[in-house]
């Protein structure tokens, strides 16, 4: 046998399978009166049995695809469109026994409510109203937790802010000191050299009146020495 033919025919054999199994499962829904969560239980059960059915459908399709006879290849395509018609109908009744299995579930259980004794009632809508004050309660607390923590949360990044504008506020007052010694040691290093620089001049001029003495003295010398 060839092995194309042989993977078709696992394929084949795969999808009847599965088809076999989401029947099976839709007759089990069509019979739940519950509780919910069977009924739940049977829809994601059968969910998963129709999700693998359509994947060993899209399997075939894509073998179907690669097949090089056009007229085995069209056979196939067409065993695929009446997969893919049979696998619509199943969706349809799955959707629709769940829809009816629901339905029946919950006239059940309004039925079983109004047939209990009218003690029984108020004793079951004191618990229910105790669990609703009770969740209210659990509710009311954990939202005070929450603000409690926002606060506290609040309260020390305040805290952190506070520290970081005192240590700021310090930087720029040891600046601000550092700035004014500066600014004073730039005054009197102003007024040193003011000084030097009047002494420099006086200098200067003592300096021109020695050599214009020494100019005299030479030219005093000179006049005596040729007339």
């Amino acid at each position: 046998m060839d092995s194309k033919v042989y993977t078709v025919e696992l394929i084949r054999q795969d999808i009847i399978k599965n088809h076999l199994q989401v029947n099976a499962l839709i007759q089990d829904i069509k019979q739940c009166t519950g509780p919910l969560e069977v009924l739940d239980e049977l829809n994601a059960e059968g969910r998963a049995k129709i999700a693998v059915l359509e994947s060993s459908i899209e399997r075939l399709a894509s073998v179907a695809e690669t097949e090089p006879s056009e007229k085995k290849k069209t056979e196939l395509l067409s065993i695929v469109e009446s997969y893919k018609e049979q696998l619509n109908v199943s969706l349809a009744v799955f959707r629709k026994a769940n829809v009816i299995s629901a339905c029946v579930i919950d006239k059940l259980a309004r039925e079983n409510l109004l047939s209990v004794p009218e003690e029984r009632q108020n004793a079951l809508r004191k618990r229910r109203d105790k669990q609703s004050l009770t969740d209210t309660s659990s509710q009311i607390t954990d939202k005070l937790f929450s603000i409690a923590r926002h606060l506290a949360e609040t309260t020390q990044r305040s805290a952190d802010t506070l520290d970081t504008l005192l240590t700021s506020s310090d930087k720029v007052d040891n600046t601000r000191n550092e700035l004014e010694h500066q600014q004073q040691v730039i005054v009197q290093s102003g007024k040193l050299l003011g000084k030097y620089g009047r002494r420099e001049v006086t200098d200067k001029a003592l300096l021109a009146l020695a050599f214009a003495f020494f100019l005299a003295c030479v030219f005093y010398i000179l006049q005596k020495r040729l007339f």
